[in-house]
């Protein structure tokens, strides 16, 4: 295989982020998992978990039917919350009407217990996590360049980002407009800020997968569900309508564009605007809705660079085998890289080494593998190689 030579990579690397004027990012759950927030799996055990009777025994059903159906990876919580609501859907929740041994309301019924009891998981992860390497992120990238939006695209349903923006006073926007129950407005998201606007520098947040705080809410003028925002809620047995978390439904007032259509537009958008350098982080590229949109981007914008970071060498290879002919993408993973379209090995030559240069927020010297697919690791590389360290800082304190 390839030997790469990873400090003249990370040299490279260090001019794309000084030099490029427009960077994006894309979060999925390995940056939650970072900061000790369950992945899928692990989450999907504890939601099986706290289910009980009933409603256990339609999960297992579920789950089990699925799995004759889904091969080459183990059956998620994401998969059966899928297919809860397409029974829903083709029962219309009749109690009598079933698919595979379900019925619509045994259906309707698993779907927003698995909802609560993720909610509930959750937040009290959240409530116990550190959020010293998302607030570090957010003052960095709020100190780049403003001549351009700073969008983050995340298939997460935490709050993490929510509460670290907050939490460090930077102004942001999720396309949410109103105060008393905040409701999406699809324009605002298609709206792009000119020379002058306020809103230009506030970081945009997309969450293509739903959110904690998303709710529907049936409107008596509309005669369809909307979907609203609700900041805090004590806890899942406080909530009153259903979360809206992955997948979206079909039940969205018909007339208007539902959040997670819009922010796939705006995806699409953005990464065709022109020179820009879209960062991803934490995500396994396992979602082909969304890698077909990269791809397709990739391949009609030749000014889109795309910088991946994985946190295992088997997501390095699984990607090579779908993106080997792209030479405008580069994937960084502990042992193994994509560079120029050709899968290689790092290659850690000491001698190469300056004096004043520090390898340590990069390279395990001990385990010899590159750190930067963590999360925490890649925050402290950004923040140390922008030299903008005292303004961070200043800014999370």
């Amino acid at each position: 295989m390839t030997k790469i030579d990873v400090i003249r990579e990370i040299r490279e690397l260090k001019n794309h982020l000084s030099y490029s004027k427009n960077i994006g990012f894309f979060f999925g759950a390995g940056t939650s998992c970072a900061l000790g927030i369950p992945d899928i799996a692990a989450l999907t055990k504890e939601v099986e978990a706290n289910l009980k009777d009933g409603e256990a025994k339609t999960f297992r059903t579920i789950k089990d039917d699925l799995s004759t159906q889904i091969h080459g990876r183990d059956v998620n919580v994401e998969d059966i919350l899928n297919q809860s609501r397409s029974i829903r859907e083709l029962t219309k929740e009749s109690e009598t009407k079933t698919y595979q041994g379900v019925c619509g309301k045994d259906a309707a019924m698993v779907d927003d217990k698995i909802c609560k009891a993720i909610y509930q998981i959750i937040t009290e992860k959240e409530s116990s996590v550190s959020h010293t390497s998302t607030n570090r992120f957010f003052a960095w990238y709020n100190l780049l360049n403003r001549d351009f939006t700073k969008e983050v695209f995340t298939t997460n349903y935490d709050l993490v980002l929510e509460k670290a923006l907050e939490s460090s006073e930077i102004p942001y926007f999720d396309g949410f407009v109103g105060s008393f129950e905040p409701f999406f407005w699809q324009e605002s998201v298609d709206h792009r800020a000119q020379h002058g606007d306020l809103t230009k520098n506030w970081i945009r947040v997309w969450k293509i997968h739903g959110s904690l705080s998303w709710f529907w809410k049936y409107s008596e003028t509309t005669k369809s569900d909307r979907i609203i925002r609700i900041g805090n809620i004590g806890s899942a047995a406080d909530i009153n309508n259903q979360l809206v978390i992955y997948p979206s439904k079909d039940k969205y007032d018909s007339s208007r564009k539902q959040p997670f259509i819009t922010y796939f537009d705006r995806m699409r958008d953005y990464l065709l605007s022109g020179e820009l350098l879209f960062v991803f982080t934490g995500y396994s590229f396992s979602d082909q809705h969304i890698n077909e949109i990269v791809f397709n981007c990739m391949r009609q914008n030749n000014r889109l660079f795309v910088i991946v970071f994985f946190y295992k060498d088997d997501d390095v290879e699984n990607l090579y085998k779908s993106c080997s002919a792209y030479l405008n993408l580069h994937v960084f993973g502990p042992t193994k890289a994509i560079i120029n379209g050709e899968l290689g090995e790092w290659h850690f030559n000491k001698d190469a080494v300056t004096l004043n240069e520090n390898t340590t927020t990069y390279w395990n010297d001990e385990k010899s593998h590159l750190t930067l697919g963590d999360f925490n690791a890649l925050v402290k590389f950004l923040v140390a190689s922008s030299g903008k360290q005292d303004s961070v800082n200043s800014g999370t304190t």
